[in-house]
């Protein structure tokens, strides 16, 4: 199918989100790629990362871009040529992107109830205000924390930062859709507001940061 739904979050952010029913080849044949880029996809022994590889091409194909706007950095972040911040995520079989003037992050996760037996990994002060007696509220409300951590650490991009230690997120109510969440870490001492929804099963969660000069 076409693109699976845009958002315009204000007069310079937009987020793009693609749900991938091509095959491989149709998608393969409607995107250009890099040399770089194409050994990369060849080197994918998973059919979904592949196709989540090409979705995220075709979202900025959707707004004028092509993979050769497109670089990462030494520590794996992507850029885009223009000096717009560009934030990748994709997940089964969909693929989302998000583009600003400021730093931003984006994350999209199927929600599985796995995220429970794997929290104490990931957080440790938010325990105080959530409610592990309501199942399923209580995996939803991980689920965003998880995709505002994955989000923020995509923003931010620095060696050493830790989920659990470094990043903070503060209450929040699943109908309100949004919250703040915190960095301290080296000179860092910053706070930031999220934004998710649930789409399908999954939840996808993205974070904008300071706006920078172009």
């Amino acid at each position: 199918m076409p693109l699976y739904k845009s958002i315009i979050i204000d007069a310079d952010t937009q987020l793009l989100i693609w749900k991938n029913t091509e095959s491989l080849e149709e998608l393969s044949q409607q995107v250009q790629l890099k040399d770089v880029c194409s050994l990369r996809l060849n080197g994918m022994k998973s059919e979904l990362h592949k196709k989540g590889f090409l979705g995220v091409r075709m979202l900025m194909q959707e707004i004028g871009y092509t993979d050769f706007d497109l670089f990462y950095d030494t520590d794996g972040k992507p850029h885009l040529k223009d000096g717009k911040h560009i934030s990748i995520t994709h997940s089964y079989a969909f693929s989302a992107i998000i583009i600003s003037s400021r730093e931003i992050g984006i994350d999209m996760e199927l929600q599985r109830e796995k995220i429970i037996t794997i929290a104490n990994k990931f957080i440790e002060p938010e325990f105080a205000y959530l409610d592990p007696l309501h199942l399923s509220l209580y995996m939803q409300k991980l689920m965003v924390i998880w995709g505002v951590k994955e989000a923020v650490y995509k923003m931010m991009s620095r060696s050493g930062l830790s989920f659990k230690q470094n990043i903070y997120v503060f209450p929040f109510e699943l109908k309100e859709k949004t919250g703040t969440a915190s960095v301290q870490f080296e000179e860092i001492n910053e706070t930031y507001p999220f934004f998710f929804e649930e789409i399908e099963d999954f939840i996808l969660v993205y974070c904008l940061g300071t706006k920078t000069t172009q």
